[in-house]
């Protein structure tokens, strides 16, 4: 399945290097598995969004995937996808950038024809041919409808494709240059969350007997991607991502229909805000494990 990757610092400024798909086993047997691209998003200093992405898997283009990915940034949405619906070009690679906002969606839905009936004005923002760029044209459609409240057009737009539309899942990340916010929904897939404190990841600390490496940070790995933040020496954040990934301790699962808003002094503002579950569920083959038992 695709990965998503969220990190906001509030309004710090810190430096992060990605290695997208660096994996334990080659690149050639991961990329072949399950990728279809990957990418980041960021802000730059003006609070642009600036993305950085390539479409092709590791396989067909190596040096892209060894190369690390630095940039600068509060906010950081990263993105590796299995694509379910449009073909592999830059259009189609996640994160996507509208109004300001960047997002990226793990998951899929079907009726992108009803979709684009109910996007109305709003489906010439669509670049690319995915249900996932549809999803941030509905988000943006209802973030406007409800007076720039961004967590209640992320809700309401889950919420007209759960009712009208056959889905496997809407997890979601939607990022501005101080704010992150985090929908999982149903609870097909997963999406974790860690408050972390300024300070080494929680289990280099104890590697070190306790003592904390000088430049630690945040220094995160998973089967698709690695994450090093050393300013996260000094400045807390907060993580949401698909995996726990390896280095921390203290990630927690978002429960179905649950969406968490990171604000620009890091608190954490949860809700259920999606309590019923789909109409048209896709259930995922038994044992696929990417379902939450």
């Amino acid at each position: 399945m695709c990965r998503l990757f969220g990190l906001t610092a509030g309004e710090e400024l810190v430096g992060a290097t990605f290695w997208l798909l660096d994996a334990p086993d080659s690149l050639e047997v991961q990329s072949r598995r399950n990728v279809d691209g990957s990418g980041i998003g960021f802000f730059d200093p003006s609070g642009l969004p600036v993305l950085d992405k390539q479409p092709e898997a590791a396989f067909g283009d190596e040096e892209f995937t060894r190369e690390a990915k630095q940039a600068v940034s509060a906010t950081f949405v990263a993105h590796v996808r299995w694509a379910t619906a449009g073909g592999r070009t830059v259009r189609n690679t996640h994160p996507f950038a509208m109004r300001g906002r960047i997002m990226a969606h793990n998951g899929g839905f079907g009726g992108l024809g009803r979709l684009d009936d109910q996007l109305g004005p709003y489906r010439e923002l669509v670049l690319g041919d995915t249900d996932s760029e549809r999803y941030f044209a509905l988000i943006t459609q209802q973030i406007d409808s409800h007076h720039g409240d961004v967590g209640a057009g992320i809700a309401a737009a889950a919420r007209w494709i759960g009712a009208h539309l056959p889905v496997s899942s809407l997890n979601t990340v939607v990022a501005t240059p101080t704010d992150l916010w985090a929908l999982r929904y149903p609870g097909q897939h997963a999406l974790h969350i860690i408050e972390r404190p300024a300070g080494p990841s929680i289990r280099a600390s104890e590697a070190a007997g306790g003592q904390p490496p000088g430049s630690a940070g945040l220094h995160v790995r998973s089967a698709t991607s690695s994450v090093h933040a050393p300013a996260l020496q000094a400045v807390p954040s907060v993580v949401v991502a698909s995996e726990e990934l390896d280095g921390e301790d203290g990630w927690r699962m978002l429960a179905s229909g649950e969406m968490i808003h990171v604000g620009p002094d890091l608190t954490v503002d949860s809700a259920i805000v999606i309590p019923d579950p789909p109409a048209h569920l896709v259930a995922l083959p038994a044992g696929n494990p990417n379902i939450d038992t």
